[in-house]
């Protein structure tokens, strides 16, 4: 790579522009929603893995075990700071941090820290910011993890996907049983106080009772925030090539229909907020960063594959090191339009459902409701859909969305477990 910062900054500024106040919003006055123009979030993608796990379909670079004395690694965070210094700084510090991959614990807290520093030359960071970074069972011990610490993380996911040992071959994970016992051990050594599991259910040859019982040693360990994700096929990705949806060895709709409402039996019994589709959360740890996500608010991204939404613009960057760089090199030029008032509006209601609270209507036109609630009324009639008032109790309409409702929102478990089919009826109407 060649640095060519001077030619840069003006061209990496169209995908990272912060609108002055009298930008107009990015979408219709009909709507009635203003969005938060300026971000004050951002992600980090770091790209290395020991290996790619059979369901993976994220930018990531397979090291081995070389990431530590790799060049590769020492290219990739010279380009991953170029790109940081070439974006302009906001008048807002940033609320959060969130290292994503890849496996970020595959980076030395030398090399995290480096990175932090760019970010908070940059950038001003708020000092009760969330910092939070992925890691792996495996990839960091004691003194690595004090590293991160001391740099500034204060938030860790720890990626187990299964307490089941069988399991985690079937998938492709690189670590053991063991090394995941280990890497709780260590967190609670270091009375890190804030850090959540994450689970994957569905998987081939998962039964309820491999479900159940990952979900006991899950309590067990005690997280502040559990992510438990069901299985995706994705097309290019070795289960997706392997297997079909809903046929043997993977588990059926129904019984992985079954998986979720354990999983939401089980942890709310325990004393999990189920706040989001796939999250669960002790009171005050949900994840403020995957919130600016679901909120649909503004944030930045650095790096391989990472995507930013800025000033009205979505933009995903290359997803291979090698366009990555080529794209830094040739100007970073972002030819990126406006989202549209519809998409807007769909991506709100889209994410927003999937938290527990639902959407405030208080942001559409009254036609936009009306139209919104024509389409979930069947679905509020089956028992999916709740309205909740001002006061925050839930109401019983039979027919129009009266004043008095000011969210609607999908019921739990039955309502985020048929909410695609919810969506796909409201996309179907609003677009």
């Amino acid at each position: 790579m060649t640095d060519n910062i001077s030619s840069t900054k003006s061209n990496i500024y169209q995908v990272n522009a912060i609108p002055t106040a009298s930008a107009q919003n990015i979408v219709s006055p009909k709507l009635g929603i203003e969005a938060i123009e300026i971000p004050t979030a951002a992600y980090i993608h770091i790209p290395f893995c020991r290996r790619r796990c059979y369901y993976c379909d994220f930018p990531i670079s397979v090291v081995g075990d070389r990431a530590h004395s790799s060049s590769m690694v020492e290219d990739y965070l010279t380009a991953l700071i170029k790109e940081i210094q070439l974006t302009p700084p906001t008048p807002q510090p940033l609320q959060t941090i969130f290292f994503g991959g890849g496996t970020p614990s595959l980076l030395s807290a030398r090399e995290l820290a480096q990175i932090l520093q760019a970010i908070a030359l940059q950038f001003k960071v708020a000092p009760d910011a969330e910092i939070s970074m992925e890691i792996d069972p495996g990839t960091f011990d004691r003194d690595r993890l004090l590293g991160y610490i001391d740099a500034g993380l204060n938030r860790f996911s720890l990626g187990v996907q299964t307490f089941d040992e069988q399991l985690l071959k079937v998938c492709g994970r690189s670590h053991t049983l063991q090394e995941i016992m280990q890497a709780v051990n260590i967190i609670k050594q270091l009375q890190v106080d804030n850090f959540s599991l994450d689970l994957i259910s569905g998987l081939p040859h998962q039964t309820l009772q491999h479900c159940q019982a990952s979900l006991e040693q899950a309590i067990a360990i005690a997280p502040k925030h559990l992510s438990c994700y069901d299985l995706v096929l994705e097309p290019v990705t070795a289960f997706g090539k392997q297997y079909q949806p809903g046929e043997t060895p993977l588990p059926n709709d129904a019984a992985a229909a079954e998986m979720y409402r354990l999983t939401q039996k089980t942890l709310t019994a325990a004393g999990y907020e189920h706040y989001e589709v796939s999250n669960y959360a002790r009171s005050g740890y949900q994840c403020r960063h995957n919130r600016v996500y679901w909120e649909n608010k503004p944030y930045y991204g650095f790096g391989m594959g990472a995507a930013s939404y800025v000033a009205g613009k979505r933009f995903t960057r290359p997803r291979t090191r090698k366009a990555y760089y080529a794209w830094l090199d040739a100007g970073a030029i972002v030819d990126a339009p406006e989202i549209s008032a519809t998409d807007y509006l769909l991506e709100t209601l889209m994410l927003g459902l999937r938290l527990a609270e639902g959407v405030n209507l208080a942001q559409f036109d009254r036609d936009i409701i009306e139209t919104i609630w024509s389409c979930l009324k069947p679905y509020y009639n089956r028992g999916w859909v709740e309205l909740v008032n001002n006061d925050k109790t839930t109401i019983n309409l039979s027919d129009r969305v009266g004043q008095q409702c000011s969210t609607i929102r999908f019921k739990d478990p039955e309502g985020f477990l048929f909410s695609n089919t919810m969506l796909a009826a409201l996309f179907e109407k609003l677009e």
